[in-house]
């Protein structure tokens, strides 16, 4: 976590939680890491951007993911996002698929989705940092004590929130929160929608028609908190 600095939203949630000594492990795993020449995405001063771009008050529908792309030059902070110019992977293709059939908007070549970040969609993943061509490699490392106290905060909050879980992983993420609950139908004043995650391995399986964003539109605009412009 050297050079991420808590954005001051989130800050009373998490310090508890950076404070611990499964936190500081982390930081100093990461820092030894490093030290040791191995390349880590995404870049120190980047791991922290979904929490950054999204302050906790601002947060209508989140999407989890499990953790950042390993490939050079894609991951920037956000779950399933890669940076502008970069090829769109293929879970986020499906992803623009199910957009597009969904609300009819047009497919796009960018793959950067600071757009809908800053409208209120809290795009975490579960862990933050990964080893450059090693997927999960840093899962289990401590990330996911500070990524579930963030769910918790905003699962904690009165405002009526969207929780989009694609996925095992996602639900599993979700069911250690105790301010949600895996019905399908809603957690309280929250609605939890579930379906297959959109890699290609499992997209067929129940991700294509699950219409994620018509629906979270219509639980927004019903609860006062305003419809999501998804188009990039």
């Amino acid at each position: 976590m050297t050079h991420d600095t808590i954005p001051e939203s989130w800050r009373s949630v998490l310090e508890p939680v950076l404070d611990s000594a499964e936190a500081r492990r982390l930081g100093g795993w990461l820092k030894a890491e490093e030290a040791a020449g191995k390349q880590v995405y995404p870049p120190r001063g980047t791991r922290l951007a979904a929490l950054a771009l999204t302050p906790l008050d601002a947060v209508r529908c989140v999407i989890l993911g499990q953790d950042p792309y390993h490939g050079p030059g894609q991951a920037h902070g956000l779950a399933f996002s890669v940076q502008a110019g970069v090829r769109v992977p293929p879970s986020l293709v499906n992803i623009y698929k199910e957009l597009e059939a969904d609300l009819a908007l047009p497919r796009v070549q960018t793959g950067d989705l600071t757009p809908w970040a800053r409208q209120g969609v809290l795009l975490l993943n579960n862990t933050l940092t990964v080893e450059a061509g090693q997927a999960g490699s840093h899962a289990g490392r401590g990330w996911d004590a500070i990524t579930d106290a963030a769910v918790a905060a905003v699962a904690e909050r009165a405002e009526p929130t969207v929780f989009i879980l694609w996925g095992s992983h996602a639900r599993k993420k979700a069911s250690r929160v105790p301010a949600l609950a895996l019905s399908g139908a809603g957690s309280g004043h929250h609605l939890v929608l579930t379906s297959a995650h959109p890699s290609p391995l499992s997209a067929h399986n129940g991700f294509f028609g699950s219409r994620p964003f018509s629906q979270t539109n219509a639980f927004l605009a019903q609860h006062g908190r305003g419809a999501i412009d998804w188009r990039l």
